[in-house]
């Protein structure tokens, strides 16, 4: 119990919390034109070779270890932080809330939040100086909620075994 609490905690620390299906939020916040109307640096246009899984990931690479994830976006309300270009990712193997359920926010993984918690990593985009990028990862990536994504990057490890990205190449797929 202490255990899953403090993963709670870490995850609401890191990504404002795993959060259930929640009301009044029927819409993915939208992706927003890059200003200055050129494309990303960040955003590659052909995939990166070698992705693993997020659950596999998490198993298996070290802190520092430079990887390849695939996931999609997603995992509370509102997977994406303010302030900076980062979100959280969800292994493709763990469904979704189905259009037919209603569910409101389907990127929130409400009805499979047992299968979220082992399957979820933290994408934080990072310049050439291994800086944090402080500007939205929707503006940044042209991202949305459910969009899958195979991100290139250094994997950090938290004391308790979370799993976050320092990415510099996100494909999106179609």
């Amino acid at each position: 119990m202490k255990k899953e609490c403090l993963y709670l905690f870490g995850c609401g620390v890191i990504a404002f919390s795993l959060l259930g299906c929640s009301e009044g939020q029927n819409e993915p916040p939208s992706a927003a034109a890059d200003p200055s109307g050129q494309e990303s640096s960040y955003v590659v246009d052909t995939e990166p070779p070698g992705a693993l899984a997020v659950g596999a990931a998490r198993k298996t690479v070290e802190d520092e270890e430079e990887v390849v994830l695939v996931g999609r976006v997603g995992g509370s309300a509102n997977p994406f932080v303010n302030g900076i270009a980062a979100f959280t990712i969800v292994d493709l193997k763990v469904p979704h809330c189905p259009d037919h359920e209603g569910c409101p926010t389907p990127w929130d993984y409400c009805c499979k939040q047992d299968q979220v918690k082992e399957n979820i990593a933290m994408i934080k985009l990072v310049d050439q100086q291994g800086k944090l990028v402080t500007e939205d990862a929707r503006q940044v990536l042209g991202v949305e909620p459910l969009d899958a994504v195979v991100i290139h990057g250094k994997a950090k490890r938290d004391e308790t075994g979370n799993l976050a990205l320092l990415a510099d190449q996100v494909f999106i797929r179609e």
